[in-house]
């Protein structure tokens, strides 16, 4: 029987608070990227992490020398489990991770196992953050980019300096409470508060500074009603809703009312090249030293952002998993600058429109009124085999190349070409799958003994080149280790300089008997 007095629960939902986690133990199991993002939102909620894997990545490794995390260097063991508040299984290993599931059950530890939704305590949600404001979307893990989507376009409706606001509004309200104790003050304090939230436009609350909560302070003790406080500090007064639906004025007055015209900014999307800031195109190089904020890719080296003179840097944390959220937050640091007319350079790794969503992003910002300007870089995919002698086309070996990347959408492998022996294959992004890559080239008939090459850190000064057949580049790969980022060429190009006089042979011989005929003062 339904009473219209009281919902009826549908229910399907999950139970969201802000779970306040600060001291609490954290088990994270697993080194790897996914891993990284967890720690980095755990160490954000102030609780003490711990991180059980072989390996760690780069990032984890800082964070574990730094004393930002305890490290226990072996595979996970049940005794790991001792005195935790929570578990996070990052692994790829299914079985491994429900066995951690099942004895997280056991002891009634909170448990998140990556990809195995169904025997999660919690899931993860996409979360805007601006100081003290945390907005999570959650789909109950059906549909996790759409709420990526739906989180950024609540952020874009967020007043400017909401953040700010909240920050300033709790300064006042612990100030008041110092200063009018007692629990008969209670509704009081509520009161004048509720009022003072609802009356005042955020965007004035934001822009509040010490002296301003001083008189905001003052004001309380007066009991005086907020919306009748006059200017003062950096605030005006506001205006309420009802002088703006009752105050109408006439279009062909509007006409000769002067409008301060707001200034738009510019932005540009830059490649940063290889990494050494020589590699900078004079364009680059000239536009970070003028930019207002720098918008950054995770990857780029230290050398380039010294080059930034002014600006304020602002870099993705992109790391798989919330790789996407990483976007959003550079869209919206983005679009905040632009509308506060600064120059924003948004510096991207290698070139902007070789797998680096350059596309994606002039799109977006051309949709919200603002036309980037492309400033090409030098993409690693080329130039990365070049300094490396390595020409991805050599004539008599190589006379075209295809550039692929291993991190395709969805985590898909790329589609491989049949086997062409004049072919260069330049993969992007696929050191981490570097196994997985070697084996469908091999189902796709390519020769076991064909050259390889992995490239790390192109044109940094502590490149390296690794080099070996696909049947062998694993094994060699897996005995040296690797040290991303990094890029992998596959064909006969990789050795074509190793011993130039090998390759006479492949030089057609008709081109051979041009050039013995060749008048000697036709020769430069």
């Amino acid at each position: 029987m339904t009473n219209p007095k009281y919902p009826n629960p549908t229910g399907g939902g999950s139970f969201i608070v802000a779970y306040r986690a600060v001291d609490k133990h954290v088990l994270v199991v697993g080194g790897g990227q996914v891993a990284a993002g967890r720690v980095f939102n755990a160490l954000e909620a102030d609780m003490i992490v711990t991180v059980v894997s072989p390996k760690l990545t780069g990032e984890l490794q800082y964070r574990a020398e730094e004393g930002q995390i305890t490290w226990i260097g072996e595979e996970f063991k049940p005794e790991h489990l001792e005195n935790k508040d929570m578990v996070l299984s990052t692994i790829d290993d299914p079985e491994e991770s429900k066995r951690i599931v099942s004895l997280c059950n056991d002891l009634k530890i909170p448990v998140n196992a990556a990809d195995i939704n169904n025997l999660c305590d919690f899931w993860f949600m996409s979360i805007h953050r601006d100081g003290p404001l945390q907005i999570a979307v959650a789909t109950n893990s059906k549909a996790p980019r759409l709420a990526n989507r739906i989180r950024m376009q609540i952020a874009n409706s967020l007043p400017k300096g909401t953040g700010k606001a909240i920050e300033n509004i709790g300064i006042l309200r612990e100030k008041i409470r110092i200063g009018d104790p007692g629990i008969e003050n209670t509704r009081k304090r509520m009161t004048w508060m509720k009022q003072l939230c609802d009356y005042w436009p955020i965007e004035q609350l934001a822009k509040m500074d010490s002296s301003d909560i001083n008189d905001l302070f003052a004001s309380y003790t007066k009991q005086q009603d907020p919306s009748t406080i006059k200017t003062f500090g950096t605030l005006t007064t506001p205006t309420t809703n009802t002088e703006i639906t009752t105050e109408k004025i006439e279009i062909s007055k509007c006409r000769s009312i002067k409008f301060e015209q707001k200034t738009k900014g510019k932005i540009y999307l830059v490649g940063a090249g290889l990494g050494d800031p020589d590699f900078l195109t004079m364009k680059a190089h000239r536009l970070l030293q003028e930019a207002d904020v720098v918008l950054a890719d995770k990857l780029i080296p230290s050398p380039v952002l010294d080059l930034v003179k002014k600006g304020e840097i602002f870099i993705a944390r992109k790391f798989p998993g919330i790789a996407d959220i990483a976007q959003q937050e550079l869209y919206i640091r983005g679009i905040e600058a632009l509308e506060q007319g600064k120059l924003v350079v948004r510096l991207k790794q290698g070139d902007p429109f070789v797998f680096g969503r350059g596309g994606e992003e002039v799109v977006f910002f051309e949709e919200r009124g603002y036309e980037p300007e492309i400033v090409p870089g030098i993409s690693s995919a080329l130039a990365g085999p070049g300094v490396n002698k390595i020409p991805v086309t050599h004539r008599g070996v190589s006379d075209q190349v295809l550039i692929l990347s291993g991190n395709n959408r969805f985590n898909k492998l790329p589609e491989i070409p049949t086997f062409l022996s004049t072919r260069t294959l330049v993969f992007l992004m696929a050191i981490n799958k570097l196994e997985q890559v070697c084996k469908l080239l091999l189902e796709t008939n390519y020769p076991p003994n064909l050259p390889v090459s992995i490239i790390e850190k192109a044109g940094c000064e502590n490149q390296r080149k690794i080099v070996g057949t696909l049947e062998s580049i694993v094994e060699i790969s897996n005995r040296l280790g690797n040290n991303p980022p990094g890029l992998l060429v596959v064909g006969n190009s990789v050795t074509a300089l190793d011993n130039p006089s090998s390759n006479e042979s492949s030089i057609d011989s008709s081109f051979k008997q041009i050039a013995i005929n060749q008048p000697i003062d036709e020769c430069g």
